[in-house]
């Protein structure tokens, strides 16, 4: 049932099923809120059927959301604030069908599946080359997907271990003297890597494979001179490295080895006029058989909503801020 009105539209969910619809609006109707918030319009509902109001458009992909919820309520007794995201995100970029064929990461009970085009097409990239850049904002997954793929790889037998690097540069802030030994100095900037790993393979067996050196966490002035066959290797923030370190990096590759460098080109922690390795590699490299390039948006982020919010308000800043420089370099043809 469809009634368009002035004000929006009004629908009902079948068949009722009032545990389902819980599950839907989720505790005190946070999920509807959260819908109305980034579509700019106004839920309410008494039992199976709903009312939507604003401006028509929205009030469409608001029903088209709420249908597509619901039927995920048959196979889930919990819809979670981060499902209501991805299915806002599918809606409004277009992508309103799941991928027919969608990658797969298995790592031994766990499973890793794109949340979007540019994750698909980033898992793909990885598979199918040996040096894989992903290029984006927080939040999108680069890393932890990035991740995934070396665990993947690693339990299938086709590296012999895992290299995660980071270059220890200070986010804004100077932290002075760490003590203890390298393990220890490094180990807060290579923490994010850690908690992936964690989730993908479990605490104990993690401890097990860097104790053996199957999985090894290094910063990246460590990588000079070195030779890597048959190992995985992971540079993340790699926006924080010269062109020098870029170029150093990329070649430490050896046979029978793959590369994925990630990193967010918005927050480069680098000292004033000095280039990112990461933007000139891009620049670069781009045209070079063998080496792929995926670049996200905040589109595509996955993480907490205001996480998308947060990244496209900087971005809307930024392009505010160049515009005055951008008109003062046009000619005037006056």
């Amino acid at each position: 049932m469809t009634a368009p009105t002035e004000e929006g539209l009004s629908f009902k969910l079948s068949p009722v099923n009032n545990a389902r619809l819980a599950a839907l609006c989720g505790e005190r109707e946070a999920h509807l809120r959260q819908i109305e918030a980034h579509l700019s319009v106004q839920i309410s509902h008494r039992a199976e059927v709903f009312y939507v109001q604003g401006e028509d458009a929205a009030c469409k992909k608001a029903k088209s959301i709420i249908k597509k919820l619901y039927t995920a309520t048959k196979t889930t007794d919990i819809v979670t604030a981060e499902a209501v995201h991805l299915a806002l995100v599918q809606q409004t970029s277009g992508n309103k069908k799941p991928y027919e064929h969608q990658v797969v990461i298995k790592v031994r009970k766990h499973q890793v599946r794109p949340q979007n085009e540019a994750q698909d097409n980033y898992l793909r990239q990885i598979l199918s080359n040996d040096v894989c850049f992903g290029i984006g904002p927080a939040g999108t997954g680069k890393t932890y997907l990035a991740v995934a793929c070396a665990a993947q790889a690693l339990a299938n037998n086709e590296v012999e271990r895992i290299v995660l690097v980071r270059p220890a540069v200070e986010a804004g802030e100077k932290l002075g003297f760490l003590p203890g030994d390298i393990g220890q100095k490094v180990d807060p900037y290579l923490r994010p890597l850690y908690d992936a790993l964690y989730e993908m393979l479990g605490f104990d067996r993690v401890g097990k494979l860097i104790e053996r050196g199957i999985i090894e966490l290094a910063p990246l002035a460590y990588m000079r001179g070195r030779t890597l066959n048959t190992s995985y290797i992971l540079l993340d923030e790699a926006q924080n490295t010269t062109t020098e370190q870029m170029k150093m990096f990329l070649t430490r590759m050896g046979y029978g080895s793959k590369m994925v460098i990630t990193g967010d080109i918005s927050q480069v922690d680098l000292p004033k006029h000095t280039i990112s390795g990461l933007v000139h590699a891009k620049k670069v490299l781009s045209d070079v058989k063998g080496i792929a390039f995926t670049n996200f948006t905040s589109q595509h982020v996955v993480r907490h909503t205001l996480v998308q919010r947060i990244v496209e308000a900087y971005e809307g800043q930024i392009k505010a801020s160049n515009e005055p420089a951008l008109r003062s370099v046009q000619p005037d043809n006056g």
